[in-house]
């Protein structure tokens, strides 16, 4: 069955376009690039240093979103992370930072080394107590301080990192987005910090900055604000639901390898319903995109949702296919094991009930055409 799931196309819509002509037609030039990065993801088989040199392989193939082909990028992404979810973790990662450095412009892409084939993330979370400024001085751009949450900091070229450039506690924060060279003096990663079972391959830990070199991309709040940000929150659930997908085959694949089981078709019906709505959210939102219309508070709202209910349908897949197979995947395949424990941590980027609380918050006093 390896062979089969590591080669299979996962659309979002639902829709495997090009391959409805007469029998016999044979598969679409686009399906037949999805099945080669299928299989090429499945050969990642967890390991990082083989996502790195898979993702430096295959971004340049992918579509920019907002340039017409967004649903070409989801399409590869979902089956990317349906195959394997190290190789879509690294690759989104990727593809998000070259998309950044594209709509800064090709003079600051090339000035922060896009053009050197170099492996790159994106660290832009924050925590409690940890804080990265940024210092303009006579000899460039310096950054200070720590952030967590730095996947694979310690394997790759450079990154894309937030910074203040504003004093602690100035109102109001300012935010600015650099690109550093990861192997520069003044960059420490911090190991030891990742004990995840999920993901395991891909440590997110914290790196700490010291008069680090650094270059600056967009201005202050670009790149928070800019189009793409929302963006690019909703090709990281495409991978969600890539993951998902890979999950919930494990279930189809049991139930045509048993007698009738009304109870095991009554999971895979329920994981059909959230896998189809889901998928359909995200091809909407693809749409949206190339048409312009997911852009200001419109693209925050609609990432919002869509993040929202791939989140939700990926914890009811989880849920029903364990209860479906019980612990037997688990202890027993050791491809299903990982997806399952990759994705568990995976879609925690969504926090919930928290997120959904934000998504309430935006709700109150604006008008929702939709209901």
């Amino acid at each position: 069955m390896a062979d089969r799931q590591g080669s299979a196309v996962v659309r979002v819509g639902g829709v495997r376009r090009g391959t409805r002509a007469a029998p016999g037609a044979g598969v679409s030039d686009a399906d037949d690039a999805l099945t080669r990065l299928a299989a090429a993801a499945w050969a990642v088989d967890g390991d990082a240093a083989r996502a790195i040199r898979f993702a430096l392989d295959n971004a340049p193939m992918l579509p920019q979103p907002g340039a017409g082909r967004t649903h070409e990028l989801f399409d590869a992404l979902a089956t990317v992370a349906a195959a394997d979810l190290t190789a879509a973790r690294v690759l989104e990662a990727h593809t998000d930072a070259l998309a950044i450095l594209h709509q800064a412009g090709d003079e600051v892409a090339t000035a922060a080394g896009v053009a050197e084939n170099a492996s790159w993330g994106v660290f832009a979370a924050e925590g409690p107590g940890q804080r990265v400024s940024a210092t303009a001085g006579s000899g460039g751009w310096r950054l200070d301080g720590g952030k967590p949450w730095c996947s694979l900091a310690g394997s790759l070229s450079r990154a894309l990192v937030t910074a203040h450039t504003t004093p602690e506690g100035a109102q109001p924060a300012r935010r600015r987005l650099f690109a550093v060279d990861l192997t520069a003096p003044g960059v420490t990663v911090v190991h030891g910090a990742w004990v995840a079972t999920g993901l395991s391959q891909v440590p997110s830990g914290p790196v700490d900055f010291v008069a680090a070199p650094a270059v600056p991309v967009g201005d202050d709040d670009w790149y928070l604000t800019r189009p793409g940000f929302a963006w690019g929150g909703i090709q990281v659930a495409a991978c969600w639901w890539g993951g998902a997908v890979g999950v919930a085959r494990q279930l189809r694949r049991a139930a045509e390898g048993r007698e009738p089981d009304q109870l095991l078709r009554a999971h895979l019906g329920a994981v059909d319903l959230a896998l189809v709505a889901a998928g359909s959210a995200l091809a909407d939102a693809a749409a949206a995109i190339d048409r312009g219309e997911a852009v200001g508070a419109d693209g925050t709202l609609l990432a919002a949702r869509v993040r929202g209910l791939v989140a939700r349908s990926v914890d009811e897949v989880l849920g029903r296919v364990g209860h479906a197979l019980g612990p037997a995947p688990l202890a027993l395949d050791a491809r299903h094991a990982r997806r399952a424990a990759d994705l568990t941590l995976y879609v925690r980027q969504h926090h919930a009930e928290r997120d959904d609380a934000a998504l309430g918050a935006r709700l109150l006093g604006e008008e929702i055409p939709s209901w």
